[in-house]
């Protein structure tokens, strides 16, 4: 008899088959005389949509919201049938007597195989493999360290219960939304609160009003200090005080009223989980969530040169601790080869009260390299600096604290006080690890404001000083800064900070969404015209700030989907059920759903570069698409009407001769009465060429023109002769009357099976224009 091993990838599944020398390669897996070897490709199977319950369902209305089937299905994913077929005829072959679970170790991984296993109707023996890198060593050894598949029906519970929650919020918040306003809107349960981030931010900026403060610093000779008007402030609020102290201060004389040396210890940053990772990746490497993920995944299942990838953890376990030797050697080829060898000959630090937490790690340890030998060779440009970031960090982890002595002077001078402050460095530590290996540290250095000089070390209490002169500076405050890929995945870790309640502050230690799903919102709300990127940062956009004013308040704080994360975490530690949770979700679902219908609001954004609509008069949205061109799209669901905007060479007209027109009178029979004329154009003919080469103003001249091609035609020319009445409000119908049916679905919620089509998508464009 046979195990039939389900991996998650194709890549995966291919190199646990090398493993478990199944040499024997078929369509859709490998066989050999132990084990199958068989995968998904990612998600096979999904929570079937609305039409799977009702007839009715397929067509979007009001009045058959909301969605509540009391048990939700699931289905095979359309792309992905035959591959599911290829893994149901292995389930049931009578040879294989059970199946170990291989995908990826965690809560939707879980969901990947239960599902599979679930709609190909096998009910025998599973067993649990959970490794959290892809080398050789650590798949052997997984393999004899299975586990009994129960032990995880609990994670399973939990990522059920987020599917669940997914589709009772999103899909009918989301047909809410579209059919009362007349317009593409949709709503998840993290996708809202975080794009309500960005809004509020934007608010924010626009309702700031900037103010001027002033500066003084005073030049003592040998060193500058800065005036302080208050203990911990250097900001002059009035220009006339500020004046009047820099005329007053100038050859005035003072003493050293303080001068207190403190030596202090910084300890090495922690090791990455993903969300640091994708925070440093985005500030130093320019990469976005996604680019950072997607390369991290690379690393890790190609090449096998970093542990799991999705993980919301910075510490290891104490079994790790053992394996440390193994994984600075796999380093000895590379740049950071010279500082390795010396840390195994010489020692290094585990700081086993700080980086290694058996409690602190639940599915998964943080990111740090494997004992496979790393060949610099096979990585990309992008898969090497991600890489060398990686290593840094966990070289930096190992090394001893930096050490450094800080001077802190305090100067009075007729009563106004001045500080300065000198750091120097006493031992370098983990801070050196960069600048031996010739790289930059994610880890900000500690600068010195004012630079000061180390003539402080020569000072003491009392010594008189002397203002030789004083620099006056006119500043302003700063506006609040946008979101960027790095400070909004802080935001959503941390999601806490935005609540005032102080035991929600508490709760809501999970923060929006996981560290695997954080990527994938910023993504969508891009895809989806809610957001646009602007250089570094994320700035929404007026149909994006139009959907937070329109959706319930209550969905777009961070509370609601904070305290859900908790609760799942509860359910997959085997402290709620699953049960209650899906029956609170529903409940929310028909608050919600009523709060959106009962709304008196008209969905009106205001764009700045808006045409208006030929057919339905409203404003359409200017999106550019990934080759620069500009689409103009009708924000009324019931026009749907789309433009592009095309550059297209055409040829000047030259000067030649015009052309004569000759009139020939043609025979006719003799006994005709009638006569046909006959116009022919005919041309100058030109003197023969005697060169390929025309000088430059007889050559052919080309100009480029904009034309109009459309995309999308309206819905309303089907329907006929339309008069929107409501066109002078400058808004949608009223909600009352928005009872239309909707026939172009947009997307809803934000499931995994979501952001799978939304990237299948994206790569055929891709491929197509390449």
């Amino acid at each position: 008899m046979k195990q039939l091993v389900l991996a998650e990838k194709p890549s995966v599944g291919r190199e646990l088959g090398r493993v478990l020398h199944c040499w024997k390669s078929e369509k859709g897996y490998r066989e050999g005389d132990d084990y199958i070897v068989t995968w998904a490709l990612g998600h096979l199977v999904e929570l079937a949509q609305p039409a799977a319950y009702s007839d009715r369902y397929r067509r979007w209305s009001l009045k058959d919201l909301p969605m509540l089937p009391p048990v939700l299905k699931q289905e095979v994913i359309e792309q992905s049938k035959e591959q599911f077929s290829v893994v149901k005829q292995l389930i049931q072959r009578k040879d294989v007597d059970s199946v170990i679970i291989a995908t990826d170790a965690g809560r939707e991984g879980e969901l990947v195989a239960r599902w599979i296993m679930k709609l190909a109707g096998y009910e025998g023996k599973a067993k649990r493999l959970w490794i959290s890198s892809q080398t050789e060593g650590a798949i052997k050894e997984g393999f004899s360290n299975l586990k009994d598949a129960k032990l995880y029906d609990d994670l399973y519970a939990a990522a059920e219960s987020r599917a669940a929650a997914d589709w009772y919020i999103g899909m009918n918040v989301t047909r809410a939304l579209t059919c009362h306003y007349d317009a593409k809107l949709s709503a998840g349960r993290v996708q809202t609160p975080t794009l309500a981030l960005m809004t509020q931010k934007e608010d924010e900026i626009e309702a700031f009003s900037g103010q001027f403060y002033w500066t003084l610093k005073a030049d003592f000779t040998d060193f500058t200090a800065s005036y302080y008007p208050t203990e911990d402030s250097i900001r002059i609020a009035d220009e006339q005080v500020a004046k009047q102290k820099e005329e007053e201060l100038v050859g005035k004389t003072g003493q050293v009223v303080s001068l207190e040396t403190v030596e202090r210890i910084e300890q090495p940053p922690l090791a990455y989980d993903l969300t640091e990772l994708q925070r440093d990746a985005n500030n130093l490497l320019d990469f976005s969530a996604k680019e950072t993920l997607d390369t991290l995944q690379s690393l890790y299942e190609q090449h096998k040169i970093v542990t799991y990838p999705r993980t919301d953890s910075r510490y290891i376990t104490s079994d790790i601790v053992s394996t440390l030797d193994k994984r600075l050697q796999a380093l000895d080829a590379t740049p950071f080869g010279s500082l390795a060898i010396s840390y195994r000959r010489q020692g290094y630090r585990v700081d086993q009260e700080r980086f290694v937490q058996d409690l602190k790690v639940s599915d998964h340890h943080a990111i740090i390299p494997t004992e496979q030998r790393v060949d610099l060779g096979r990585l990309n440009a992008r898969e090497r600096v991600l890489w060398e970031l990686i290593v840094l960090r966990f070289l930096e982890v190992l090394s001893p604290d930096y050490t450094y002595r800080t001077t802190t002077l305090v100067a009075e001078v007729q009563g106004s006080r001045f500080k300065t402050r000198l750091t120097l460095p006493v031992e370098q530590g983990w801070r050196d690890v960069a600048r031996i290996i010739g790289k930059r540290s994610a880890q900000p250095s500690l600068t010195d404001e004012e630079d000061a000089s180390p003539f402080l070390l020569s000072l003491k209490e009392g010594d008189p000083l002397t203002i030789a002169s004083v620099k006056l500076r006119r500043l302003s405050t700063p506006a609040p800064a946008r979101y960027t890929e790095a400070t909004l995945l802080s935001a959503m870790e941390h999601a806490g900070r935005f609540v005032e309640d102080a035991k929600l502050k508490k709760q809501l230690g999970g923060g929006l969404g996981t560290p695997a799903t954080r990527a994938d919102i910023i993504e969508k709300l891009i895809q989806n015209h809610y957001v646009e990127r602007q250089g570094k940062e994320l700035v929404p956009t007026p149909k994006g700030r139009e959907l937070v004013r329109l959706a319930p308040e209550e969905l777009c704080s961070p509370e609601l989907t904070g305290l859900w994360e908790q609760r799942l975490g509860a359910i997959a530690d085997g402290k709620e059920d699953s049960h209650r949770f899906i029956e609170d979700i529903k409940a929310h679902a028909v608050k919600l759903v009523d709060e959106v219908v009962r709304s008196s609001e008209i969905f009106s954004p205001r764009f700045s570069d808006a045409k208006q609509c030929p057919f339905c008069k409203g404003p359409m949205m200017k999106v550019v698409d990934d080759i620069g061109q500009n689409h103009f799209l009708c924000q009324r669901l019931s026009c749907s009407y789309e433009e592009m905007e095309i550059k297209k060479r055409v040829m000047v007209p030259g000067k030649e001769k015009p052309a004569k027109v000759v009139v020939k009178a043609k025979s006719v029979p003799a006994d005709g009465t009638k006569k046909r004329v006959v116009l022919k154009k005919t041309t100058v003919k030109k003197p023969a060429m005697q060169s390929f080469s025309l000088p430059d103003d007889q050559g052919p001249k080309f100009t480029w023109e904009t034309v109009i091609e459309v995309v999308r035609p309206s819905k309303l020319v089907s329907r006929g002769p339309h008069r929107d009445e409501h066109q002078d409000r400058g808004g949608w119908k009223p909600p009352v009357q928005s009872q239309h049916i909707v026939e172009d679905v947009p997307s809803s919620g934000g499931s995994f099976a979501d952001f799978l089509k939304a990237s299948e998508a994206r790569k055929k464009r891709d491929k197509k224009r390449k």
